[in-house]
């Protein structure tokens, strides 16, 4: 194979050509260079690409330079990086500047990698529960008001309840659905069945989410590779292309938040399927960021799988359940299977692995013909709805 220099042309197509998991769940001895690591090579392992063919790296969320501390830490020397950093959304974010940089010419194979240990940290007392984003800038408006990340979230379920009628028990069924998709992913942190009781009984968070309403906290790492259609024939696995993307972002103080029933979601997931050429209508599943029921509802709805103020009704009745007419986050999202910190990157992992049809029995997503996906979407969000980033992915 040619010197990943020599074989850039601008308008190729991008592929994602490997993607993996770190050690995840409960890694109390791994330091967060351990995880990115781990899933650095598995990703590359995965797509039987050598390590001299990297010539991006975005990464985001560690050390005081990212990317170049893990640049150096992986034995990189990128001539293209990305350390753009928008919150749950960084990932799909990256992927699509990497996409561009790829169909330019820039690079030919960018590694997104990523890996915290923020469960360990935080029973280490590295850390404390509550992750404060200081009070400069425009926060310092806010944060005289005491209002926490969570408290945000409750607001605008509050305001979408209050606007719609979305009810608890609707909010609820995602977080059940969510279980119930973890229940056979072994690398799920929790498996166990939950219940809409269980839900609304547990302890309350910030009013109206209790407990099982928000991710859990975990440890874990992913990284995803990709590049562009001239080393698709070298692969060692199927390629999935990313079709579309788009990306936004809307607000920092919740003052100046015009609306909020509606995320950047609406724009950066109009952007990609316009892209894509595709509608939500032809989306087999969906990987959405879930660090509270709310999330899912919401974003579903500014995807356009639903109309404005309908998605308590969408997410009833099993609709989002492996088997169900959308699948969404078909691992368990960060619900159940791991929330580290920025998860963005998982959603691209999952909806790979589902496009590939590597899921594995019990987990895989078939169409109602028995064929595989060919679509999925993923969808990120960032802060408090403060950004989005949506990637169409698609086998073909």
């Amino acid at each position: 194979m040619p010197p990943a220099d020599s074989t850039r042309r601008i308008g190729r197509r991008v592929a994602v050509a490997g993607v993996a998991l770190s050690d995840g769940g409960r890694v109390d001895e791994a330091t967060p260079y351990t995880l990115h690591a781990q899933a650095a090579r598995r990703a590359l392992r995965d797509a039987g690409i050598d390590r001299s063919l990297v010539d991006g790296l975005a990464s985001a969320g560690l050390g005081t330079l990212a990317p170049v501390e893990i640049a150096e830490y992986l034995g990189l020397r990128p001539t293209w990086v990305d350390s753009t950093s928008v919150g749950g959304s960084t990932w799909e974010v990256m992927a699509s500047h990497a996409a561009d940089a790829i169909a330019q010419g820039r690079a030919n194979a960018v590694l997104l990698v990523y890996g915290s240990t923020a469960r360990a940290d935080l029973k280490a007392r590295r850390r404390t529960a509550d992750l404060s984003f200081g009070t400069r800038g425009p926060l310092q408006f806010e944060a005289p008001y005491g209002h926490t990340l969570i408290a945000k979230y409750a607001m605008a379920a509050r305001r979408h309840m209050h606007e719609y009628g979305t009810t608890l028990e609707q909010l609820a069924q995602v977080a059940v659905q969510a279980r119930a998709n973890a229940a056979t992913n072994p690398d799920a942190m929790y498996r166990e069945p939950v219940t809409v009781d269980d839900v609304l009984s547990g302890p309350v968070i910030a009013d109206p989410f209790t407990k099982l309403h928000c991710c859990i906290r975990s440890d874990g790492g992913c990284a995803a590779l990709l590049v562009a259609e001239d080393l698709v024939p070298d692969l060692a696995t199927r390629p999935i292309w990313i079709l579309g993307s788009g990306m936004a972002v809307s607000h920092t103080t919740m003052s100046e938040w015009e609306d909020f029933t509606v995320s950047p979601a609406a724009a950066s997931g109009r952007a990609a399927f316009a892209q894509a050429g595709v509608t939500p209508f032809d989306i087999d599943l969906a990987e959405i960021y879930d660090a509270f029921t709310y999330m899912t509802l919401v974003t579903l709805e500014d995807l356009g799988f639903c109309a404005k103020g309908e998605g308590g009704s969408f997410v009833e009745n099993g609709r989002l359940l492996r088997d169900g007419d959308l699948p969404v986050n078909t691992d368990g999202g960060g619900l159940s299977a791991c929330h580290p910190g920025m998860r963005g990157l998982f959603l691209l992992v999952e909806a790979v692995r589902q496009l590939r049809g590597e899921a594995g029995d019990g987990r895989q997503v078939r169409r109602r013909d028995g064929a595989l996906p060919e679509l999925a979407v993923a969808s990120g969000t960032g802060g408090w709805f403060c950004s989005s980033g949506t990637l169409v992915l698609g086998r073909g």
